[in-house]
């Protein structure tokens, strides 16, 4: 078995020690608790401070959590609330539609899938909760780029690899993209990412109107388009359906109306 890295043994409970008790303490104070030389405890607090994690007061010199512990802690908390009032709508979405549904946030220039309905029929399905997809080429990865600030920066200055004859990888078209995700409120996927499926996404807001994550329906090109003489189009149904479900998980997340 794997040794436990002390150091970071020592900084999580100091996290705890900090967390709980007293509003702030000192270094004897924490150096104390943890039965720890003050060198020692000064070192790992430095660290700490320095990532943001804890905090000093100048006037007294005491230690307290730090900013950056709070802005994580909202992040989990955000993913979570997103999952929970989503449920029952992407329940609903896979089986009026009879695809795959899958829920998503940006995460390390990418998009994690935090849940996936699977499709409601007996084939074999694999669970793809924790899966990465690209921000470039996904519906999921185009709504979140349109929307997020921060995840169009990812986009923007990441190397958008190309997957398919389809992929768009060209700044510029990438960007007018985009700009057409914004104007008509939802993004597609059709064989960019992997041949032979399609998807189509809208993005969730939360009470500060601020986009917090995206929904899908993916499946075969075939059941997710139509063809009328040309290239494949989106089925209307299909679109209608995601930014519904959208909007009604915005709401629950306090978003208002859309």
């Amino acid at each position: 078995m794997a040794k436990n890295i002390q150091s970071l043994e020592r900084a999580a409970a100091m996290l705890r020690l900090l967390a709980g008790g007293e509003r702030r303490l000192g270094l004897s104070d924490i150096a104390s608790s943890l039965d720890l030389a003050k060198g020692t405890a000064h070192g790992i607090l430095r660290t700490l401070q320095a990532e943001g994690f804890v905090e000093q007061d100048p006037a007294s010199g005491r230690y307290q959590l730090g900013a950056e512990l709070l802005r994580l802690g909202n992040s989990y908390l955000d993913v979570h609330e997103l999952r929970a009032r989503a449920l029952v709508w992407t329940d609903d979405l896979a089986r009026s539609s009879g695809e795959s549904v899958h829920l998503g946030v940006l995460h390390q220039h990418g998009v994690l899938i935090v849940h996936h309905v699977f499709r409601p029929d007996d084939s074999r399905q694999v669970l793809e909760v924790g899966a990465m997809q690209p921000l470039h080429s996904t519906a999921l990865g185009k709504v979140l780029a349109a929307y997020d600030p921060v995840a169009h920066s990812e986009a923007v200055e990441a190397d958008r690899k190309t997957f398919t004859p389809l992929t768009v990888t060209g700044l510029d078209e990438f960007e007018s993209v985009l700009a057409e995700t914004r104007a008509r409120g939802w993004g597609a996927d059709v064989e960019e990412t992997w041949e032979g499926v399609a998807a189509v996404a809208a993005p969730i807001h939360d009470r500060r109107r601020m986009p917090v994550g995206a929904v899908a329906i993916t499946g075969a090109v075939e059941r997710i388009c139509e063809n009328r003489l040309g290239p494949p189009e989106l089925r209307p149904e299909l679109i209608t359906a995601v930014r519904e479900c959208a909007r009604a998980v915005s709401r629950d997340l306090g978003a208002g109306r859309f």
